[in-house]
């Protein structure tokens, strides 16, 4: 089997031998990083499933005959007194688009070779999300104490209501716990050093393209679910 020349001047073996030798070389294929590349085809695969999850969403509440309960009661809290709707939702989505800008500015010192600054925006970035989930956790112990929902039944209007939100927020929750753990190893890895030695913290951007999907995700999941 002869090897060949390519238009780069790079010598390319035929068969079965040069796909060996590509794979163990690690290509790039069209000059995009794999583990890049792996990420966005993790996160389309996601934008599948959340898609699939609030379209069933819609077509449940479209369809159903039952009256379906109103956010702004169900998700309200009384604080001092007054009745304030969606108020805790409020922070929650305030929390994690805040978020988004600390993880952006942690990409950023990343490229610099910031490697303090960087690792502090990362942690900060994951305590947002921590307290978006504790926050979240809060959420569902209202309405699972206090309220009597389940996935199986409702109180307040329709049955099919404690599904959709627990199967909803729960997936989009996991999703934001997973996150607060990667970004939390990877921040620990930034401070220690690890990417100076390959002077390279493109780990740092690919851990940025998870997050903002996640706050992308929960943008959708606040409009459709508790403003409509």
């Amino acid at each position: 089997m002869s090897d060949i020349g390519s238009t780069t001047g790079a010598v390319i073996a035929e068969g079965l031998p040069g796909i060996v030798d590509d794979w163990s070389a690690d290509k790039e294929a069209f000059q995009v990083p794999w583990g890049k590349a792996m990420m966005w085809i993790f996160l389309l695969s996601d934008t599948f499933i959340f898609s699939c999850f609030l379209t069933s969403y819609m077509n449940v509440r479209m369809s159903t005959t039952v009256p379906w309960p109103n956010p702004s009661e169900v998700f309200a809290l009384t604080i001092f007194g007054n009745h304030m709707p969606l108020i805790l939702i409020a922070i929650m989505t305030f929390i994690l688009i805040s978020s988004s800008g600390t993880m952006a500015m942690a990409v950023n010192f990343g490229y610099r070779k910031d490697r303090v600054k960087t690792a502090v925006l990362m942690l900060a970035t994951a305590a947002f999300g921590l307290s978006f989930v504790g926050m979240q956790a809060f959420e569902w112990t209202k309405l699972i104490v206090e309220e009597g929902v389940r996935p199986w039944g409702n109180p307040m209007g329709a049955d099919q209501f404690g599904a959709c939100f627990f199967m909803i927020t729960g997936f989009h929750g996991l999703h934001v716990s997973a996150g607060v753990i990667y970004l939390s190893i990877i921040a620990f890895k930034v401070y220690r050093g690890d990417y100076d030695k390959s002077n390279n913290y493109e780990a740092v951007e690919i851990a940025g393209l998870y997050w903002h999907f996640v706050d992308l995700v929960w943008v959708f999941i606040f409009a459709f679910f508790y403003l409509w």
